[in-house]
């Protein structure tokens, strides 16, 4: 397995990769690194799809409160050595882990902060998430659009825990005509029924156990316990440990608001448990 650390390096291992065989496929799997089992989930799949598989490892800045400049993107755990010995064990070919400086020339120098070209996302990331983590996902945005660029790969894989941004990415491949396919992979759960998340590597005992309201609160949703989105909140919200953000059911394509009762739906949430800010999300499906 390659560790590449340089655009220049990880497009010639692309073209290189593309050149040794015919139509040869690339698979790419975007990460921050901290990886667990749900990273393990999309990884399989592009082996299993794809002739060439390639993991990103990079916390972006970008995507985190004032570029960065925060206790979230500082503490990000980050152990690139434990992120490469799991990826070599699930049969990635190439891991890109480039610098914040490689990804973004000048950016810890210059006063204006580069790049200073980004793809923006608009209203679908003003919502939720984006209301409040303000810019997070014209980061997302950026960052990917970065690594398709450089990579050029023919599917990427990403997990349905992060609802908004999957269909973030989705509309961002078809507004700008990117030729890759997205893929969204099932959200991978504990047996405490917590989504795995790197976050999660922060929560204590007790704020694990707190943090299993959120899918309690889901699943009770789905299966009729809650007659609607804002008493399932107000149930969260009493939860011992947890600090909500929000719940909402909305619309898978544009993450609109739906009525009580709309199905096939999606319910989200976010909240805070300790230190650190989870989010879930569950499928409503249409009634039978």
């Amino acid at each position: 397995m390659h560790i590449i650390h340089t655009v220049s390096d990880m497009r010639a291992f692309c073209a290189q990769s593309r050149s040794g065989m015919a139509a040869p496929s690339i698979g790419l799997v975007p990460t921050m690194g901290a990886l667990h089992d749900g990273h393990a989930s999309l990884v399989r799949a592009a082996r299993a799809d794809n002739d060439i598989v390639v993991a990103s490892v990079f916390v972006n800045p970008l995507q985190f409160t004032d570029l960065g400049d925060c206790d979230d993107y500082r503490n990000y755990p980050r152990d690139l050595d434990a992120d490469a010995e799991f990826l070599r064990g699930l049969g990635v070919d190439a891991v890109f882990s480039p610098s914040v400086e490689e990804m973004y020339p000048g950016f810890n120098t210059a006063p204006d902060r580069h790049p200073q070209i980004w793809v923006r996302t608009g209203r679908m990331g003003e919502i939720w998430e984006g209301a409040s983590r303000p810019g997070h996902f014209d980061g997302v945005a950026t960052v990917v659009t970065k690594l398709f660029q450089i990579i050029q790969p023919d599917r990427a894989y990403f997990g349905r825990k992060d609802a908004q941004q999957l269909a973030i990415i989705q509309a961002l491949v078809r507004d700008l005509d990117m030729p890759v396919a997205i893929h969204g992979l099932p959200i991978v759960r504990g047996d405490d029924g917590v989504a795995e998340s790197s976050r999660n590597l922060r929560l204590s005992v007790d704020e694990r156990r707190h943090a299993t309201a959120l899918s309690q609160t889901l699943f009770g949703l789905r299966d009729g316990k809650f007659a609607s989105a804002d008493e399932a909140a107000e149930h969260l919200a009493s939860c011992e440990g947890v600090e909500l953000d929000y719940l909402r059911i909305v619309d898978p394509a544009d993450l609109r608001d739906v009525p009580a009762g709309t199905r096939p739906a999606l319910a989200l949430t976010a909240a805070w448990v300790g230190p650190v800010r989870l989010i879930d999300n569950l499928a409503l499906e249409a009634h039978e």
